[in-house]
């Protein structure tokens, strides 16, 4: 970002970056929007799997796979376009997730620029985590949601509906399980520290409770003690390593002074 002599940035060059930053994340979804398109068929049999194993079916000539199905004459056509849109979200999450902090962030200084780039390193293995953890649960989720089925009715599922689903679970702990490293992030430049991180814990674990029963895909308890328990113990990781950074920073700024005295 540029800034001016005061070390404020105008108006119009707010917006500049903020285009900028939307600009090189639309092209980084839209390149792995492409991927998901070239990888569709194997993307929506490795999606369907909790309900039913859509390879089996395709193998076995069987006319239908459980109780998915689509629906219109562009049905399978706009399902290809969803999935490689949604995937492309997915893939490059890490990507325009950095340039949404590279947005917030004043990164002005060397150091600060050095910590934006620790926290896209940092970024991307904790949401790969966080979607792999979404998707492991939701064969448990499914069948817990199924088991709501009256034994008299079939319950049959349109599989934009049943994406929408998935997605929206994959893309939400990939996203949640970010928390600590923009904490610990904010801690290394200065925004925050451990004490105000940990001090109101009371609150980050009911504002994290609450999140998780809004936002989370499912109703089932076990969906969001899934999710709700790996965020409070990443928060309160997130603080400790704020502290100890909190202490590190002391003990140099005494040094420093120590030796100015000097």
């Amino acid at each position: 970002m540029a800034a001016t002599s005061g070390g404020r940035m105008p108006l119009l060059e707010h917006f500049r970056e903020l285009r900028n930053r939307v600009v090189k994340s639309a092209l980084a979804i839209s390149l792995g929007s492409i991927v998901g398109w070239f990888f569709y068929n194997e993307i929506i049999t490795k999606l369907a799997e909790p309900v039913c194993d859509l390879r089996a079916a395709q193998e076995s000539g069987a006319a239908s796979c459980g109780a998915l199905y689509i629906n219109g004459v562009l049905g399978p056509l706009n399902l290809q376009i969803k999935v490689a849109i949604l995937s492309g979200i997915i893939i490059t999450a890490p990507l325009w997730l950095y340039q949404l902090w590279a947005f917030i962030a004043p990164a002005l200084h060397r150091k600060e620029k050095r910590n934006s780039i620790l926290f896209f390193i940092a970024a991307t293995p904790f949401f790969a985590v966080g979607a792999y953890l979404g998707y492991s649960i939701l064969p448990i989720a499914v069948k817990v949601l199924f088991g709501f089925t009256p034994t008299s009715l079939a319950n049959l599922v349109k599989f934009d509906d049943y994406l929408d689903f998935v997605m929206r679970a994959i893309l939400l702990f990939g996203i949640a399980f970010e928390l600590p490293v923009f904490l610990v992030t904010f801690n290394f430049i200065g925004f925050l520290s451990g004490k105000a991180i940990l001090k109101p814990w009371r609150i980050w674990v009911f504002a994290i409770c609450l999140f998780v029963a809004g936002f989370t895909p499912s109703a089932d308890p076990l969906s969001m003690l899934a999710l709700a328990v790996p965020l409070i113990l990443l928060y309160l990781l997130a603080g400790g390593i704020a502290l100890l950074n909190d202490r590190r920073r002391e003990r140099r700024s005494r040094a420093n002074e120590l030796v100015e005295s000097i």
